[in-house]
């Protein structure tokens, strides 16, 4: 069985990875980036319950530089989140505005690289990543032609040739939820807001997608996800 490797940030998209990645792989390492995010917190706490739960080693790498030399509302406290109404999260004009306003400088290509140290170290033939096809609109590094360059650049940059693999990078995020369903993800585990408050905002467009992504799999949110209903969220539009 091939070895891999898995990026977890505790989110929808990366605890399916690893989920999924478990049935395909002998997993070895579940890393979990803090680079200053408003979020950091409720990501490493959330990764750390989902690699307790699969019984998977789990490493967080500090990476400060990076929150230095970001300059947007995804790390700078001072700048507003944005907070996309529902009916806009596939109005790509509006999409690429908000993805500017959240963009981290070379984020996943450091983090699959980073990654890739790990994989090459541990012997690990695969480094898995939680990309979906949704947010490939107006993010170009979670694209299936970004995981084919990155695989591409390892070849000469690994010694074993480490290939990258999202085994969601193909689906949006209600099929997602729905894989994840299937293969028995603990939904209460997950961190999938860009604050990092007491529960999830509801509002800002990582929860506006997650509310979404249930509503479309025909599913419930899970209760500890409901919290933000009385934080001024929509968690009744799913």
């Amino acid at each position: 069985m091939l070895k891999a490797v898995v990026l977890l940030s505790g989110g929808l998209d990366s605890a399916v990875c690893l989920a999924y990645a478990r049935t395909e792989a002998s997993v070895e390492l579940a890393l979990t980036m803090d680079y200053g995010q408003r979020s950091a917190e409720k990501e490493i706490a959330a990764a750390a319950q989902l690699a307790r739960y699969y019984q998977i080693p789990h490493k967080v790498i500090a990476l400060p530089w990076l929150a230095e030399i970001t300059h947007t509302a995804l790390v700078q406290r001072e700048e507003d989140l944005p907070e996309p109404a529902a009916a806009d999260l596939d109005n790509l004009e509006l999409g690429n505005q908000t993805a500017a306003a959240v963009w981290v400088p070379n984020r996943n290509g450091l983090f699959l690289n980073l990654a890739a140290c790990f994989a090459e170290s541990l012997g690990c033939s695969l480094v898995i990543a939680g990309f979906n096809r949704e947010e490939a609109a107006t993010f170009p590094d979670n694209t299936p032609e970004f995981t084919l360059a990155a695989t591409a650049a390892m070849a000469y940059s690994t010694a074993n040739k480490v290939k990258v693999v999202s085994y969601t990078g193909h689906l949006d995020k209600g099929e997602i939820v729905a894989l994840g369903n299937r293969l028995g993800v603990p939904w209460e585990s997950i961190w999938s807001c860009y604050r990092g408050e007491s529960s999830m905002c509801g509002s800002c467009e990582s929860c506006r997608r997650l509310i979404r992504a249930f509503a479309t799999a025909g599913l419930t949110l899970p209760a500890s996800l409901k919290d933000f209903a009385t934080t001024g969220g929509e968690a009744n539009a799913g």
